[in-house]
């Protein structure tokens, strides 16, 4: 960034009104932040950031907020705005009042006998998928310092001088499709009261990543660095990081957010990437239930088992907190817990071959009875057939057993970290001989009951694989050849969408859902449910493995060659909001179409991890 920019004036846009409509518009703007104060009330009307000072400040996220029932009087002077209510003396303290500078905003209450309201943004997620991200109440609240992150724009590390633990009010909520125009983000600023007389807050502009030599001035990294933290979004009724603020938390995905945490730079004074994932894993450790684990929705016949992919990722993320904190009095407290978690992991290995093993056999036909499904499969792709022995499970799992045998030593538990390596070992000894397919080259997606392998040119199965080390380099390069010969093959070269799970449509008799929504097939070859949603729809989720693979064997120039399309679509926000079909950009076809239903899926942000380790 020049320095000329940081020292840029605001524009202050007033218009002349009627004298019987007296109300002033206040708009501030400078190439990091545009805002909008109401002439009416305290209130925001505006509200954009681009936290690498290029004026992106187009989109206006925030929804308009009620009209107050009291009437207020509105002064200005110079970049501030103060806030009285009527007939107040020009004297009295401003119940509000708002200061503008090029990166900041800041906020000030005072109490002087009359209650001022709370300061309520309203974000609309269609527009922009808003969170808070910080340590939280028991109301869903978070302490301050924390940051209020706007995915795709930037973000405000928002702090205070007020004592006593102020914290934001923090609410989110998704409703059905047909009413989907009244999800809300919901951020509340508290005002001034007789027992906190004078209430401050600060929204500093801030740009957090991981700083690397070769990345600062390149703009074909502007999406790396406005992006970073766009896989953290902290669900407020929770209390966990989760698909996005109103979404599901998923425990299966947990070992993502822990992998980038482990690279964020601070966050705020006292306020770490790491106490996300604390926070987070310390609620699974209370016995709380998320999706693919049996009981998150209750009386649902299809969630009977726990996926298999869902305690190795918890694990890893304990052992990626514990890692990047050193916090051993955490680990020695909750070591036990953990513990429980690496026994129902062992526990699948249920015919002792050292893989695990899904209690639903993978067996073509198994999934549905033609009209809807019956069981959900293995992992985190839960509309394919992943049952029995699931490729993918077991790489997360060997890498959890690594992780496992490291934290027993940090623990002083010497047997158990002997257990843990040789589990480890198990997994690695069998892992290529079970699942590489000799006919198409690659490793195969499941080993179903019945001894077939279930091969579909899995992407993010042969990447996990080689990433974690189950695939020496010499295979490793072989399958990489394979895998990108069929990607060719199959004329897949639109990296600005991602990447597809699988390369060849998944067969009808292999999928889990009948509903052509989410890729169901009526043709037995599964091609009339091709390229939507799992079914080798098009998404950044899971493009990390197959980036990272690349990488780690020395594939630079093809990895690149699949990294930046997809970085000039991260900066351009090409993975969020809902396209004119109604549908989302978490997945697409080949040709663009949206076919995803989230708005914002976290998962496909794992893959700026990939831009460390070119």
């Amino acid at each position: 960034m020049q320095k000329s920019l940081m020292v840029l004036t605001i524009t202050f846009l007033s218009l002349t009104l009627a004298p019987a409509a007296p109300a002033v518009s206040l708009e501030f703007q400078s190439p990091f932040l545009r805002v909008k104060a109401s002439s009416v009330q305290p209130s925001i009307e505006v509200l954009s950031v681009d936290s690498l000072g290029k004026n992106k400040l187009s989109v206006n996220p925030l929804r308009p907020a009620p009209r107050s029932q009291e009437t207020f009087a509105v002064q200005r002077e110079g970049q501030t705005v103060k806030y009285r209510l009527a007939g107040r003396p020009a004297t009295a303290a401003p119940i509000w009042t708002f200061q503008f500078s090029p990166k900041a905003i800041r906020l000030r209450s005072s109490y002087s006998g009359d209650p001022p309201p709370p300061l309520v943004l309203t974000f609309d997620p269609h527009l922009d998928h808003a969170t808070v991200l910080g340590t939280t109440n028991d109301d869903g609240s978070v302490r301050l310092p924390a940051l209020l992150h706007l995915p795709d724009m930037g973000t405000f590390r928002v702090t205070s001088h007020t004592p006593d633990g102020l914290a934001l009010g923090y609410d989110a909520l998704r409703y059905p499709q047909e009413q989907h125009e009244k999800d809300y983000v919901r951020v509340t600023f508290p005002a001034a009261t007789p027992d906190r007389p004078v209430v401050d807050y600060t929204l500093d502009v801030v740009a957090i990543h991981p700083e690397r030599p070769g990345l600062a001035g390149d703009p074909r990294f502007d999406g790396f660095r406005r992006n970073w933290l766009n896989i953290f979004q902290l669900n407020p009724r929770l209390r966990v990081l989760a698909n996005h603020a109103a979404s599901d938390p998923c425990a299966f995905t947990v070992f993502m957010y822990s992998a980038m945490a482990a690279e964020t730079p601070n966050l705020a004074p006292g306020l770490n990437a790491p106490d996300l994932i604390r926070q987070t894993l310390d609620r699974y450790l209370n016995g709380m239930k998320a999706y693919g684990m049996a009981g998150y929705t209750p009386n649902d016949p299809t969630t009977r088992y726990d996926y298999l992919d869902t305690y190795p990722s918890l694990l890893i993320a304990a052992s990626d907190y514990v890692r990047g904190s050193n916090d051993t009095v955490w680990l020695k407290k909750n070591y036990a817990g953990l513990k429980d978690w690496a026994a129902r992991m062992l526990a699948m290995d249920r015919s002792g071959t050292g893989l695990l093993e899904y209690p639903a056999s993978g067996n073509s036909g198994t999934w549905t009875d033609g009209e809807r499904i019956l069981l959900r499969p293995a992992n985190w792709w839960d509309t394919i057939g992943f049952g029995h022995q699931d490729a993918y499970s077991n790489a997360i799992a060997y890498h959890a057993l690594e992780g496992m045998a490291a934290m027993a030593r940090a623990a002083g538990q010497s047997e158990d970290e002997q257990l843990y390596g040789s589990r480890a070992e198990r997994i690695r000894s069998v892992y290529y001989d079970t699942f590489y397919d000799p006919q198409t080259g690659v490793l195969a997606g499941w080993k179903s009951a019945d001894g077939k392998l279930h091969d579909y040119y899995f992407t993010f199965v042969n990447g996990a694989a080689i990433t974690y080390g189950l695939v020496p380099p010499e295979k490793g390069n072989l399958i990489m050849d394979r895998l990108l010969a069929e990607l060719r093959s199959v004329g897949y070269s639109n990296f600005q969408y991602g990447l597809p799970g699988n390369l060849i449509p998944i067969r009808r008799d292999d999928y889990a859902d009948v509903d052509p929504r989410f890729g169901g097939a009526k043709k037995e070859d599964g091609s009339d449910g091709f390229q939507i949603y799992e079914n080798g729809g098009a998404t950044a989720c899971y493009a990390y493995f197959t980036l990272q693979a690349l990488y780690k064997l020395g594939r630079a120039k093809e990895a690149d060659a699949i990294l930046f399309p997809m970085l000039r679509a991260f900066e351009e926000g090409g993975f969020q909001g809902r396209g004119p079909n109604g549908m989302t950009y978490d997945w697409k076809a080949w040709d663009g179409t949206p076919h995803g239903y989230e708005g914002l899926l976290v998962d496909g942000y794992e893959a700026l991890l990939a831009v460390l380790s070119r």
